[in-house]
């Protein structure tokens, strides 16, 4: 952790942050659920915090309420792209906040508040890192690009048509980087030394509907697998069979990386973890839903809806299901796979939206800057890859540049890591101030 004292500067990047955090920029896929009056209130107070971001870079508009600065640099041979998201997910009324969710609330070292993890911490870091950088004179090495979107928790527009403007603009950038991995601590049992983990890929995030109709009627008659019943049974198929499990590439680095840190029984296994895929496959597996979800493409079912009444016979049964599928598997073997694990013709597989894994990307030149920075400002820390298993704006950017990586330099806790979409959620104050330094520093260092 680090032992900087507090100043004036630091004190105004923790003032931006509550500033920006109390503002409940809530996204919804229904655009006419969309407070915009509070996105509209978000960027005017964006552009007072930052007053030097606007008046110094060139501003473009993307989306309803997303922003694509562009920081011009001593080249632009070799631009890059920060990202980070203004929209967070709705608050549920009924969680057991400590403190409320849009108070920024400063309390035991730490703002408390939707959208410090995920996603304004970010935001806030990055931009006050180019503001500390302008007000320096400092001009980087490459032009530098900041894409922050607006519509991310629904996946909307914003992303690409920033993708679209850089491509029609001419940008191809050496490399993207976007919120995802972070310095975990608490990261893996038998490791204790924190990770910082940088996504490399994300799975694909691919949503369907499962739906059986029927006659329906009075819940006095009920006739024999009525569309409920037959819905509930193609759920238990479905949840019955998973996807077959593998262990990609990256996870294989990650555990090699690992075994120095980690303990005397695991560190045999973890360094030679090239050669052992299948036991350690079926040791994540067997070691809980996190780490199973490492090894293959899951299913989760989401929604459910029936019949309006108690007393009344269900004509239409549904459920959605959301789908993270695994690099190396596709969207049609997925839905090849759940047609087959349900097998039953009566109930229909309707696809809502269907996005493939992202490219993976190359450990070079540019990952290598990340992991020096990291083992800069987090030297109790070591960098490893891993597949992201949410998905981010960045899997857009895989169109116009092969280096596309995830990762938000803030330490987090496993309880912090669980509160975000959840309740108290919130940012080690400390963190993220390591976190601005550590942008700071990314920025500095991109080479000519």
């Amino acid at each position: 952790m680090s032992t900087r004292e507090g100043g004036p500067e630091h004190a105004r990047a923790i003032a931006k942050l509550q500033a920006l955090v109390r503002i409940p920029t809530v996204s919804h896929r229904d655009p006419a659920a969309v407070d915009t009056a509070q996105f509209d209130e978000f960027l005017v107070e964006l552009r007072k915090q930052f007053p030097r971001l606007h008046a110094e870079t060139e501003l473009t508009r993307v989306g309803t309420h997303g922003l694509l600065f562009r920081w011009r640099g001593a080249d632009d041979s070799r631009p890059v792209v920060l990202m980070a998201h203004l929209d967070v997910v709705p608050v549920d009324e009924d969680a057991p906040w400590q403190h409320p969710p849009f108070g920024a609330t400063l309390v035991g070292g730490a703002i408390w508040g939707r959208g410090t993890l995920d996603d304004k911490g970010s935001l806030v870091g990055i931009a006050e890192a180019v503001e500390v950088l302008l007000e320096q004179g400092f001009t980087p090495a490459q032009d530098v690009w900041l894409s922050f979107g607006c519509d991310e928790e629904v996946s909307g527009t914003a992303a690409p048509e920033a993708v679209a403007h850089l491509r029609a603009a001419g940008v191809r950038p050496w490399f993207v980087l976007d919120e995802g991995g972070a310095v975990a601590h608490e990261a893996f049992p038998g490791v204790a030394a924190p990770i910082g983990v940088i996504g490399v890929t994300e799975k694909g995030t691919t949503s369907i509907e499962l739906r059986v109709e029927g006659r329906g009627g009075h819940a006095s008659t009920p006739a024999r697998m009525g569309p409920t019943a037959r819905l509930a049974r193609a759920i238990l198929r479905l949840e019955r069979a998973p996807m077959p499990a593998s262990t990609p590439d990256a996870t294989v680095e990650l555990l090699r990386r690992m075994a120095p840190h980690a303990s005397v029984a695991l560190r045999p296994l973890m360094a030679n973890a090239g050669r052992l895929r299948p036991v350690l496959t079926r040791a994540l597996v067997a070691a809980g839903p996190e780490s199973a979800a490492m090894t293959r493409t899951t299913f989760a079912i989401t929604t459910l809806s029936g019949s309006p009444a108690l007393n009344v016979i269900a004509s239409t049964a549904k459920a959605g299901v959301n789908i993270r599928v695994m690099v190396g598997d596709t969207v049609a073997g997925v839905l090849d796979h759940v047609r087959r694990a349900i097998s039953d013709d009566d109930v229909h597989i309707d696809v809502v939206e269907q996005n493939e894994p992202s490219p993976v990307s190359p450990m070079d030149d540019a990952f290598a800057l990340l992991e020096e920075t990291i083992g800069e400002l987090f030297p109790d820390a070591f960098a490893a890859p891993y597949v992201m298993m949410a998905a981010t704006d960045s899997r857009h950017f895989t169109e116009i540049c092969e280096r596309v990586y995830r990762f938000a330099p803030f330490r987090m806790t496993k309880a912090q890591r669980e509160s975000i979409h959840s309740y108290d959620e919130h940012l080690d104050v400390e963190a993220f101030l390591d976190g601005v330094a550590w942008y700071q520093l990314l920025i500095e260092r991109i080479p000519r």
